[in-house]
């Protein structure tokens, strides 16, 4: 498993690198045909390529992918080893490791009838291309298994996600000079400014209106201002401002509030227009979603003689998400057990990794009929 995972590792693939995804796609499936005895159908969708197996009718879905955040020559400051039981290199945690483990789990059954395997080659750009697959792919099926990366050192499985919105507030005024003639202009910036204040405050008016669903694990929604940027010339009276906008949501109700709340916003400033642009992205993974997929893998770790599962809930999301999202029963975390991903100290420990193919593999087995 060692050797599958560094073949996969050297291969670089980032998102944003069509080339270099083919290349690690080819890697990934010719590991998978191997392991699973059948190559994959080979889907590229705007350049992006993602793989996929299915073996008979479906009830299973197997879900990872191959992206990674890493820009191509990462290799050189990061290179791939195992030194005192911890595997590193570029997107060993996130997910190469959930990748190898899936296929040794596959590979381990007697039969992979009733089983989808999914790889798509965007996730870490939000599965653009990808995206109506994974829904696709989901329909129908009993269970969803999310290769990403367990939630901690200690493997907590992730039991929900927040669901995700991107919004861009663009406001429009008017040029003018400046010194000669501020009056005549009308300043975005200074209209950018009320809307940042504005905006920080919807969260308060979404949590306030969801506070008759106490207790939600995933806690209160978020809705932050990010990027900003205003103005052409050091003389010259802004004419055009825009504000990002990151929203993080614990249920459907929130992310309809907010998306209401967003698109409601109005100008300050006389003169001055605003365009909102962007809105709903992943929906949220809610806990109900994950329930007695979690309790039947309490069940079999038990069995397995390992230590008790933790279910956490976070505030990333996946492409369980989109799963979860089509009504699809997901558990996610199932991947690498370490930490650090995205981040230089990115690791997976290696002990974690024949335990964790294990119960993936008793999962799939007790769902795939």
């Amino acid at each position: 498993m060692l050797a599958d995972l560094e073949e996969l590792v050297v291969c670089e693939s980032f998102s944003a690198d069509h080339a270099a995804l083919a290349r690690s796609a080819g890697v990934v499936g010719a590991l998978g045909a191997r392991l699973l005895g059948a190559e994959p159908e080979r889907i590229v969708i705007e350049g992006v390529t993602h793989l996929r197996w299915v073996f008979g009718r479906p009830r299973v879905l197997l879900l990872g992918h191959h992206d990674t955040v890493w820009p191509m020559g990462t290799l050189r400051s990061h290179p791939w080893s195992v030194v005192d039981g911890v595997a590193r290199g570029p997107g060993v945690l996130d997910m190469k490791a959930g990748l190898v483990q899936m296929f040794h789990a596959l590979a381990s059954l007697p039969s992979l009838e009733g089983v989808c395997v999914l790889v798509n080659g965007d996730e870490e750009v939000g599965s653009p291309t990808s995206r109506e697959l994974i829904e696709q792919s989901a329909g129908g099926c009993a269970a969803t298994f999310v290769l990403e990366a367990s939630a901690n050192e200690q493997g907590a499985l992730k039991t929900a996600r927040k669901g995700t919105a991107r919004y861009e507030v663009v406001v429009h005024g008017k040029a003018a000079h400046a010194g000669l003639e501020p009056h005549k202009g009308v300043n975005a910036a200074i209209e950018a400014a009320h809307q940042v204040l504005a905006i920080a405050d919807l969260a308060a008016s979404v949590n306030t209106a969801a506070a008759d669903h106490p207790g939600s694990a995933l806690g209160a929604a978020t809705i932050t201002p990010t990027l900003l940027s205003a103005g052409s010339t050091l003389n010259t009276v802004p004419a055009l401002a825009r504000i990002s906008v990151d929203v993080r949501v614990p249920s459907r109700a929130a992310q309809d509030r907010t998306d209401a709340l967003m698109r409601g916003l109005t100008a300050r400033t006389d003169g001055a227009r605003l365009e909102v642009l962007g809105g709903r992205r992943r929906p949220p993974m809610e806990p109900g979603s994950s329930a007695e997929l979690f309790a039947l893998a309490g069940r079999i770790t038990e069995e397995l003689g390992q230590e008790p599962l933790r279910g956490i809930a976070v505030g990333g999301a996946s492409d369980g998400n989109y799963t979860a999202g089509v009504g699809c029963p997901t558990l996610d975390g199932l991947g690498g057990v370490g930490s650090g991903a995205h981040a230089d100290y990115e690791h997976v420990v290696v002990s974690r990794i024949i335990p964790r193919t294990r119960l993936l593999a008793q999962l799939i087995a007790r769902t795939q009929r």
